[in-house]
């Protein structure tokens, strides 16, 4: 197995190799490290006039490659150890394994659009144990065949988005992203049975105050969910489950909500534009202020501060010039 150390920097580098191995110009690459001292990358890529021949094997390396298709792609010849080993038609939408060891490629033929997670040993083990009570061996799979998966399909849209924007990405949101498809991989792919229960009542009631507090203080900037939960001694899984089952909502909910209150007394003072306030309460620009207040409060922040400003004069009383 490879070491803790060699495993971080393979999933550092896990983009650089598929750019390369796949002859792309980019390969936009998000990692967390929301397993303790391990990590989860994910990389999109997509070519729509490919070079063409055999894609570079990645090096031999104790991981699972888990990919979920944006686009068809008939007759995919596949390889591993140096071989083909199946010929299928690949379909949007559908999710595909690669055990990493066995050196998997494929023949470039045609354009493609996908995206990829690895997801190392250390990342299915911890899961595993942390989720579910349990261990696993090997995750089960076929060369080149599909499931149609439609949690995985709509968890890698979502990853899309963030890989897309990363500058407007939430690490709270990373981080439960990835945990969440971590998850769904060892439970559904690994054999695994429920999650294990929480203990009763979630958090204490001092760790609720003490965690809003942290996410609070970090209001405009990013806080990573390890950094919340090693304040209390637990592993991100079982804070991110705990916080949720107190509060109601995930820690990046509660983040979201926060900054959005925030941005609404902001809004009354009147005194900021919106591209400050975007800028104040931790939003990338004006525009994913924007988005982010509109979906969650069902009209934009302009519109919404020019009610209140409407109905605060409707509310002030006449000038007595007596």
């Amino acid at each position: 197995m490879i070491g803790r150390k060699g495993v971080m920097v393979e999933t550092e580098i896990f983009g650089k190799r598929l750019k390369a191995g796949l002859r792309l110009e980019q390969a936009p690459t998000l990692v967390t490290r929301a397993f303790a001292d391990s990590a989860l990358a994910a990389a999109e890529c997509r070519s729509d006039n490919p070079q063409k021949g055999l894609s570079t094997p990645l090096p031999p390396d104790d991981a699972y490659m888990v990919s979920v298709k944006f686009r068809d792609y008939p007759d995919c010849e596949c390889w591993e150890n140096g071989r083909a080993v199946a010929k299928k038609d690949i379909f949007a939408g559908g999710t595909y394994l690669y055990d990493m060891k066995r050196a998997p490629c494929y023949v470039i033929d045609k354009p493609f659009h996908s995206i990829f997670y690895r997801l190392s040993r250390e990342v299915i083990d911890v899961t595993a144990r942390e989720m579910f009570m349990a261990s696993v061996g090997e995750l089960s799979y076929e060369p080149a065949v599909g499931v149609d998966d439609p949690i995985m399909r709509h968890l890698s849209h979502a990853m899309s988005e963030a890989l897309g924007r990363p500058e407007e990405a939430n690490r709270l949101f990373v981080d439960h992203l990835s945990m969440t498809i971590a998850a769904h991989v060892v439970r559904t792919y690994g054999g695994c049975g429920e999650p294990a229960p929480l203990l009763p009542g979630g958090l204490a009631a001092w760790q609720v105050r003490r965690a809003c507090d942290l996410i609070e203080a970090r209001i405009s900037g990013n806080i990573l969910l390890q950094d919340i939960a090693s304040e209390f001694d637990l592993s991100p899984s079982y804070f991110a489950r705990a916080f949720k089952k107190s509060v109601g909502v995930a820690p990046h909910q509660w983040l979201l909500q926060r900054r959005v209150a925030r941005a609404r007394d902001l809004l009354l003072q009147g005194e900021l534009t919106l591209g400050m306030i975007a800028l104040e309460v931790g939003f990338a620009d004006q525009s994913h202020f924007t988005r982010t207040f509109t979906k969650l409060v069902g009209t934009s922040p302009d519109r919404w501060r020019r009610t209140k400003e409407g109905a605060t004069n409707r509310r002030a009383p006449a000038q007595d010039n007596h």
